[in-house]
């Protein structure tokens, strides 16, 4: 990659949370930053910090022309590209059988397909400049999940594992791929960003408690969206860039617990699952 004082960041739901906290983190280190989000009253606010350093566009990520009409004025403004940070997405809070497939889908189609389609967008450019790199914000949840969760954790695992496979492929052209998975941060995630699915008396005990979670939590998360911004840029940075960053006391806590429990059940079963070879 390049200088850092040459850096061009483009980011999408730059509207709100943590794509806001990251608009704001790149403006005051002074670099180009090209703003994207379906609002676009709220793309203005961010143009007014810095109208020299910002390119403000409305864009959804789920319409292929506004991500191609992104992709070029980009190119015509700044002629090149150092980090795509794939923010948007919104969260849903449901049963599995709460959850209509209509809503599991428009899930996927946002957390997932939509970064997958910005990411290609970019892929041609990133690899005639040699270097770059490509930042997918997950979650805890794209380690592991919740009652009520399930929908969220599917689009966030399936963003993982598409991140893992294009950090080996784009390796070779200097293109790095960074998987972000913050904890509970104070963003509108578990707020306005996120969807109820309705509510059935067999899931009060299981995915009542995570609601009910939810809405305690939202606006007395502990983590704080700014200094994530300057994690990202400092792990992009480092002599050797992480695959996966955890931000957060919670995210490290629970990931750490969880790859633990993987890693005992698999001691515990390893020799049954190694007595499955066939019999010569």
């Amino acid at each position: 990659m390049e200088t850092k004082s040459k850096k061009v960041w483009f980011i999408t739901g730059a509207s709100s949370g943590f794509g806001k906290a990251f608009s704001e983190y790149a403006i005051g280190q002074g670099y180009n930053v090209v703003v994207t989000a379906r609002r676009s009253e709220k793309l203005a606010l961010i143009k007014a910090l810095a109208p020299d350093q910002v390119e403000a566009i409305t864009m959804d990520v789920n319409n292929k022309d506004e991500v191609s009409s992104a992709v070029k004025r980009t190119h015509e403004r700044w002629g090149r590209i150092d980090v795509l940070i794939n923010n948007a997405g919104y969260g849903i809070v449901g049963a599995v059988e709460e959850t209509s497939e209509e809503e599991l889908r428009a899930q996927m189609e946002t957390n997932f397909f939509g970064a997958v389609a910005v990411t290609r967008a970019f892929l041609p450019q990133f690899r005639e400049q040699g270097y770059g790199a490509i930042v997918n914000i997950s979650s805890l949840g794209g380690q592991l999940s919740f009652a009520g969760y399930s929908a969220y954790s599917a689009s966030k695992f399936a963003l993982e594992g598409l991140s893992e496979a294009l950090a080996t492929e784009l390796s070779s052209f200097g293109i790095k791929v960074l998987i972000v998975e913050p904890g509970a941060f104070r963003t509108e995630l578990v707020g306005a960003a996120s969807k109820q699915m309705p509510e059935m008396d067999a899931y009060k005990e299981t995915v009542g408690a995570t609601r009910k979670f939810a809405r305690e939590m939202h606006g007395t998360q502990e983590g704080d969206p700014a200094k994530a911004a300057a994690a990202i840029d400092k792990a992009l940075y480092a002599g050797k860039t992480p695959l996966r960053l955890q931000l957060g006391a919670d995210a490290i806590t629970m990931i750490r617990q969880h790859s633990q429990t993987l890693l005992n059940d698999l001691a515990e079963w390893e020799a049954l699952g190694l007595d499955t070879k066939l019999d010569k």
